[in-house]
């Protein structure tokens, strides 16, 4: 077994620590999401904290890990007997980004079933992570049909399985930690919501502290064994410190005045729900624990907000996380005082690491890309001055209102990326039937297997209560679900959308259709097209709020290249198909169909639209033109592609001008 860095060792990531620490301190906070970029010592910090948690007293022989002093009375493996039990570190369990649903919350025990003819069950890595952590790495990377489970097991304390003959309920009690890179994509809703603290990471722009940090690494990756040595005193402290915060814990008194804090802060900040008051409250008493104290203070309520608010004051997915501090003083300062805990505070008790004070998270002003330039200065009634970038160009205009859009999908079943928006063959989702597995079998179809072997029990000699299943009867389960596609726009950016309120609409609809990519778990490219050319604004990427901020920074002007526009997101096209063959496209050309530049445009942009639809590439035109005169060159370019045309007001769900259910055209790999 390898060595784990130690967790004192960490430099810096005050935040990150004291939240792992808190969580250890009281398991009820509700665990940890860490996001920052690549390279930023997450998971090593989350590793190295299990190493510090007190051990755990377990039934003897339990696989479910059952409390000897209050052990489940619907263990699966119970009725226990009083007495035997015996002592074991506490667990990190790691769940894989690509584990099967039988994985995660166990199945039938195929084998026994086959030879022995009985129905056991094998438990999953919620059975082994109770009592204990479970991590997962890029958490936000995590097909939806685990993170369903995983919800149902946080919110109920147990994890239920129906499944294949099986019935079984068994305790997963867990802290749960998840790290992730907010460029890869966000996180669901639902699920943010389970974590009880969030904290933001990045590398220090200091040359002392990445000294330090290099200087670690390097002598831990020479001797392993030895750098933990040389922090052992260290890590015994904090381990003891732990113990004493736990033991003290349910002495600490959250008086009436702080309570109205925690509650003044929620509504404040208005946040849905109830959950963040409770988590507040609970990390509020953790934080006074950690510091030696029985009285929770106006400091420990403020740390808590700047911990388990953060994450939950979203209002979509393109807000950028973190508090108004100036409002969160003036809220803790109204409040403060009513039961005499604001005034006479007690000792503080002793510093650790991660003891100190949060630090400052993002402003909701805060530079978040491309929100800045969306919002030009201009006088009263006035026009955005030209950035000077070319000749007729004007600077980024702001996007409308997003609104809620109609499904857009591609045509016939696929095999791609699990998600939420083409049907697609899946390893997960409804089984639809079986067939002989090719290659290795991945998911058996039970009933089919049995079926296949059956008739052939006599002629193979069978005289126990097995049953004699050879590899030709085996059966894989087929089942269909939903797939992630490639999203990617085509902005038309030339003059002739320019119009200041024609283009916040065309922006308001592209923003839309991102935020619809978000919730469908799609990947999104962004090429667009002005002037002489086309450029790949932002090449096929998870991160769709990187779409976003690349579309709100768009300037517009020039000429239509609409054929360098196509032609540049077939390219995109064919190279994203070398990396990811299953992953079927979705094109969703935004244009008034207007083509200029360079000899006969318009037939040369008619070319061009018919290599995606000799591709089987489906594909949808959103039409931007408007006024009373119009050409209909959107419906054109639209046949050409082989695929359908919606005006912005078709977009919209609850539009009753048009109907867009489907991307029109075949798909290459449809069925």
């Amino acid at each position: 077994m390898s060595t784990p860095f130690p967790f004192t060792a960490v430099v810096g990531q005050d935040d990150l620590r004291l939240a792992l620490l808190l969580n250890a301190v009281s398991p009820a906070v509700g665990g940890v999401l860490v996001r920052g970029e690549k390279g930023t010592a997450k998971s090593t910090a989350v590793r190295a904290l299990s190493a510090l948690l007190p051990p755990v007293d377990v039934v003897s022989g339990c696989r479910f890990s059952c409390d000897p002093d209050a052990p489940d009375p619907a263990c699966p493996d119970g009725p226990h007997e009083p007495g035997a039990f015996e002592t074991r570190p506490a667990r990190m369990v790691e769940l894989p980004v690509g584990a099967s649903e039988d994985r995660l919350v166990g199945a039938l025990d195929i084998e026994r079933a086959l030879a022995e003819g009985v129905k056991a069950f094998e438990p999953g890595l919620l059975a082994d992570a109770h009592r204990g952590i479970l991590y997962v790495d890029e958490v936000n990377l995590l097909h939806d049909h685990l993170v369903d489970l995983l919800l149902d097991a946080a919110a109920m304390g147990a994890s239920y399985v129906e499944r294949e003959g099986v019935s079984v309920r068994h305790a997963a009690r867990f802290l749960l930690v998840g790290t992730m890179n907010p460029e890869e994509g966000e996180l669901r809703p639902q699920l943010l919501d389970r974590f009880g603290l969030t904290v933001e990471v990045a590398a220090s722009r200091e040359p002392d502290q990445r000294v330090e940090v290099v200087r670690r690494r390097l002598a831990y990756d020479d001797d392993p064994a030895g750098f933990a040595a040389r922090w052992a005193d260290e890590e015994s402290a904090v381990r003891q410190r732990i113990a004493a915060a736990r033991a003290l814990l349910a002495q600490v008194r959250l008086g009436d005045g702080a309570l109205r804090q925690i509650a003044a802060t929620c509504a404040a900040f208005e946040v849905d729900g109830m959950r963040a008051d409770i988590v507040m409250a609970r990390t509020a008493t953790a934080l006074a624990a950690w510091a030696g104290r029985t009285d929770v203070l106006a400091e420990d309520v403020r740390q808590a907000a700047l911990l388990a608010l953060p994450h939950r004051r979203r209002r979509n997915p393109f807000d950028a996380p973190g508090l108004d501090e100036d409002k969160l003083d003036e809220t803790l300062e109204q409040f403060a005082g009513e039961d005499g805990n604001g005034d006479d505070e007690p000792d503080p008790g002793p510093d650790g690491p991660g003891g100190g004070g949060g630090q400052p998270m993002p402003d909701d002003g805060g530079p978040q890309g491309g929100d800045a330039a969306a919002r030009p200065e201009a006088g009263e009634g006035g026009e955005p001055q030209p950035s000077g970038a070319g000749a007729g160009e004007q600077a980024p205009a702001r996007a409308s209102e997003p609104f809620r859009t109609k499904v857009l999908s591609v045509p016939g079943i696929g095999e791609g990326a699990a998600g939420r928006r083409s049907r697609a063959r899946t390893e997960h989702g409804r089984t639809t039937g079986a067939r002989r597995p090719r290659g290795t079998l991945t998911k058996l179809h039970l009933a089919a297997t049995v079926q296949a072997a059956a008739p052939h029990q006599r002629a193979r000699g069978r005289s126990g209560p097995g049953l004699v299943v050879r590899r030709d009867d085996l059966r894989q389960a087929t089942r269909e679900g939903r797939e992630g596609n490639l999203v990617l726009f085509v902005v038309d950016a030339s003059g002739s959308m320019a119009a200041r309120q024609r283009m916040r609409a065309v922006k308001g609809a592209v923003l839309s259709l991102l935020l619809d990519a978000y919730q469908r778990r799609d990947k999104v490219g962004l090429v667009t097209f002005r002037g002489r050319d086309a450029e790949v604004a932002l090449p096929p990427t998870s991160s769709v709020d990187a779409a976003a901020v690349r579309l709100g920074s768009l300037p517009t002007g020039g000429r239509t290249p609409l054929a360098a526009g196509l032609l540049r997101a077939h390219e995109v096209l064919r190279v994203e198909r070398l990396r990811d063959p299953a992953r079927r496209a979705l094109v969703v050309v935004v244009t008034d169909g207007r083509a200029t530049g360079g000899p006969e445009p318009v037939a040369l942009a008619g070319r061009a639209a018919r290599l995606f639809a000799a591709d089987g590439v489906a594909s949808v035109v959103v039409d931007c033109e408007s006024g009373p005169v119009r050409l209909g060159l959107a419906g054109q370019l639209a046949g050409e592609l082989g695929g359908t045309a919606a005006t912005l007001d078709e977009l919209r769900a609850d539009s009753i001008a048009g109907l867009v259910r489907h991307a029109q055209g075949t798909s290459r790999r449809a069925a």
